[in-house]
């Protein structure tokens, strides 16, 4: 028998990564919670996201490596690509580590997880419907007197794109195929489409990456950005600003006619890949019954500090809040809501950990600290050194070098305020930066830490010292150097 109503303190809609951190907050505090979820556990990252795309940039990337054996006088044949094999150890690694998220669902409290959709019917009402597997609800509606919003986003396909029919796809359905395609178009040259997009070059795919002004990464800093649209368009074919794109089907095949460079051109593809962002999921919440303002893109407006809508009782966590998708920022922001939410109305400001973002390609592309962008527009007085990876001595060694790292520095204070990159084992240097700035270390005293010989690091502190010569508060470094090689 259905139960109309069932009250709690807190309700959570969504169990990924933010709902799954809120749920253990929140619990600290009260036993009377709903954990909200009508879809599949196994949150982004692991099933659609950061693991399974790792997954298929690996061998991709080692496959790539073989290119410079002969380089190091090395002779092979081997790099022959089996695609089924690739998919089925990139389905299984994927679902052992959705396997992992299920085993810790599996361990709440079974009375606090509800397997269903939610929609606002006032501001403290949950209407509840079937889950998407047709588990049926045993109440019709769940009274919080706090409420958590962290149900997640989805990609976004333009609707010119359907034109493709069934071999229009997304990141989601990649991981799920049993073969590599002979071709596809890949269209959004952001973190996804490039992540992607070069793995599938890299594995034998016949890719072509669309994007529309110039853009790719995501990077922001004019001199990164140019660096790596030469080095990824050496690699692969790509159209950073593709005009007039139409979408047709011929057959089983799809025809993209599109302008580059001011010539129309045709080229057919097995699959269209729409790598075009993602959307907050929250427009299927019905949140005009919620009370809350909503910015242009029907999202809450929130405060990123304490992850509250405005002065309500409703928190917005993850990617629900279409803010930083990434999965540190969502466990954060859903631990902060969480703790919020259960302490309400006593409503606490964190400040957040420094911003840090890496796309795995490669060479790998990643900010730390505030990007040249934001520095440009918030009038910030600032200073840049660089350096680049051709002639850096450890990449050189390696022959992975390729690449420009930039940072920033605040003139007057010689604050280190952050850093875009592109080149080799970025990720590592991203993170440096970060710690480096989240501890307000000055250029000065992140020269005095120590850097080993030969390394790529050595690179960063060519940087550094070009910073604090433009900083004028040291010497220009000498032209030749042992970190980066002539013409540093």
């Amino acid at each position: 028998m259905t139960v109309d109503m069932r009250e709690v303190d807190v309700a959570i809609i969504g169990a990924g990564t933010a709902g799954m951190a809120a749920y253990r907050e929140v619990r600290k505090h009260t036993d009377r919670i709903a954990l909200i979820e009508g879809g599949p556990f196994g949150t982004t990252c692991a099933r659609v996201g950061c693991m399974p795309s790792k997954l298929l940039i690996a061998p991709a990337h080692a496959r790539h490596r073989l290119a410079a054996l002969p380089s190091f006088g090395i002779q092979s044949d081997a790099g022959n690509v089996d695609g089924r094999a690739v998919m089925k150890r990139v389905r299984e690694e994927r679902d052992r580590f959705v396997g992992f998220v299920k085993d810790a669902v599996a361990g709440f409290d079974p009375q606090h997880v509800v397997r269903a959709h939610a929609m606002f019917e006032d501001p403290h009402t949950l209407r509840l419907s079937a889950a998407s597997d047709d588990t049926q609800p045993a109440f019709e509606r769940i009274r919080a007197g706090r409420i958590i919003l962290a149900n997640g986003s989805r990609p976004h396909v333009p609707e010119s794109f359907r034109a493709a029919g069934d071999r229009l796809v997304v990141n989601d359905d990649v991981f799920d195929w049993q073969d590599l395609p002979g071709s596809v178009a890949v269209f959004g040259a952001g973190v996804i489409g490039v992540e992607l997009g070069q793995a599938l070059h890299r594995l034998g795919v016949r890719v072509r990456l669309f994007g529309r002004g110039g853009g790719i990464a995501g990077l922001s800093d004019p001199a990164v950005r140019d660096e790596a649209k030469r080095i990824i368009g050496a690699e692969m074919a790509t159209s950073l600003d593709a005009r007039d794109v139409r979408i047709e089907r011929d057959g089983e095949l799809v025809v993209v006619h599109f302008t580059d460079d001011g010539r129309a051109r045709s080229e057919s593809f097995d699959y269209l890949l729409a790598a075009t962002g993602r959307i907050s999921n929250v427009d299927a919440l019905g949140l005009e019954n919620s009370g809350l303002q909503l910015d242009a893109r029907g999202v809450p407006v929130f405060d990123r500090q304490s992850m509250q809508a405005g002065a309500s009782h409703i928190f917005v966590a993850g990617d629900a809040g279409s803010d930083m998708p990434v999965l540190h920022e969502a466990a954060d922001e859903g631990h902060l809501a969480g703790k919020n939410a259960a302490g309400f109305p006593s409503v606490f400001k964190h400040t957040r950990r420094t911003s840090l973002g890496i796309v795995f390609c490669d060479p790998q592309a990643a900010f730390a600290g505030q990007r040249h962008a934001q520095l440009i527009a918030s009038g910030v007085d600032f200073a840049i050194g660089e350096v680049s990876f051709a002639g850096q001595g450890r990449s050189r060694v390696m022959l992975v070098n390729e690449g420009l790292l930039r940072v920033y520095g605040e003139q007057g204070s010689g604050l280190l305020l952050g850093a875009e990159m592109f080149g080799p084992d970025n990720e590592h240097l991203a993170h440096l930066l970060a710690w480096a700035i989240q501890m307000r270390l000055t250029v000065v005293q992140v020269l005095e830490m120590p850097f080993y010989h030969p390394v790529i690091e050595e690179g960063l502190r060519t940087a550094l010292r070009m910073l604090l010569a433009a900083l004028g508060m040291g010497p220009s470094p000498p032209l030749r150097c042992i970190d980066c090689g002539p013409g540093a």
